[in-house]
């Protein structure tokens, strides 16, 4: 089973998504958009731009904990990997991105809630 982005509505009513992983892990997560459409684009442009390992950076926080950002063709951040223990850990969550954004279904939450 492929992964899946979840888009939902925020409290303040704008909108995030996240592509969770086939085993309900978070592998990669969004900045706050104004509108669905946008984070509908936002969307589109993962999936064109995880493919490409040249697209993402590995990064490590203020703890020293790494993690990773997918960049687009124009070098904006679309989306960001989660904390990881350890580089090894943040480098299959590329991978695991790279493997479920292009063919991940779409779960539109905004709806309910």
């Amino acid at each position: 089973m492929a992964g899946k982005f979840v888009l939902k509505k925020t409290g303040k009513g704008k909108f995030i998504f996240k592509l969770v992983a086939s085993n309900g892990q978070t592998i990669l997560s969004s900045e706050v958009y104004e509108s669905k459409d946008s984070a509908l684009n936002g969307i589109k442009s993962v999936r064109r731009n995880a493919g490409k390992d040249a697209n993402f950076e590995l990064l490590a926080a203020k703890n020293r904990k790494p993690y990773f950002v997918l960049k687009a063709s124009n070098k904006e951040v679309i989306g960001q990997g989660e904390m990881y223990a350890s580089t090894r850990g943040a480098k299959k969550g590329i991978a695991s991105v790279m493997a479920n954004a292009a063919a991940a279904r779409l779960e539109d939450l905004t709806g309910k809630e």
